[in-house]
């Protein structure tokens, strides 16, 4: 057992017992809860779902290399389709989270047709690569969402991230596709059930760390997974800063 209280069976059991893996984990947990904490959020937390998707649509279409200021964004000043394209991303989410737990391959495709649709032609959308490992290895990872670990919801999300992002099982803006999963994931296991981080932001912060981190999660190894899984606890510890400076501003 490892001290998460996963089973030795669990596939991701090992990943906790990577040196400062389980710690990093415990402080997105923490940054995160001391969001919740937040007086803003007890009276109603709409309004900064709102605003934390529009930050998450921003950054993550900045990170797929759309790059335009979050205030011509806010406007509807901008029309390029891969910003538009992850916007609709942004917006699906809520209506997506039951679904995500049950039939993760069905949610995968449509965030697929969500964020690719004005650039991919209408027959590419929604279709995975017809590979075997790439069937093989989204087969696993639906397994996992479905119930196949009981990891932290941080840990489980990284692993969505780092396969989806590897992986590149759709065409098009797919690091769109990627990191909506993983904040579906956030979102579903509970650790963030009401939408109001900002992990997106967290990755753009730290940008060239979230791409050498990828790289190494590429390799296979345990200090390539090791490197992924920090970098992504610590991005979701920066959503929470995120998160919590939407409240401030609000409140």
């Amino acid at each position: 057992m490892t001290g998460y209280g996963l089973s030795v069976s669990d596939p991701l059991a090992p990943l906790l017992d990577l040196p400062d893996v389980a710690d990093a984990a415990a402080e997105a947990r923490k940054q995160i809860d001391q969001l919740f904490g937040h007086q803003l959020l007890r009276r109603g937390s709409g309004p900064v779902s709102v605003e934390a998707a529009l930050r998450g649509a921003h950054a993550s279409a900045a990170l797929e290399g759309a790059r335009y200021d979050l205030e011509s964004i806010r406007a509807g000043a901008v029309t390029d389709p891969v910003v538009q394209g992850s916007l609709r991303v942004a917006g699906a989410l809520g209506s997506l989270v039951d679904t995500w737990s049950k039939a993760p391959l069905q949610v995968l495709a449509r965030l697929h047709v969500l964020a690719a649709r004005d650039v991919l032609p209408s027959e590419a959308l929604g279709r995975p690569r017809t590979d075997p490992e790439v069937a093989a290895r989204l087969s696993a990872l639906s397994d996992l969402v479905t119930g196949g670990t009981e990891a932290p919801a941080v840990v489980l999300a990284a692993i969505v991230h780092g396969e989806l992002l590897v992986l590149a099982p759709f065409d098009g803006p797919g690091g769109l596709v990627a990191r909506a999963a993983a904040r579906l994931t956030l979102i579903a296991k509970g650790l963030d059930p009401k939408a109001v981080s900002v992990p997106e932001a967290g990755h753009l912060a730290r940008e060239p760390e979230y791409i050498g981190a990828t790289n190494a999660y590429a390799t296979g190894t345990a200090d390539g997974v090791r490197s992924w899984l920090k970098h992504y606890c610590a991005a979701v510890a920066l959503g929470a800063d995120e998160g919590f400076a939407i409240c401030e501003a609000m409140s």
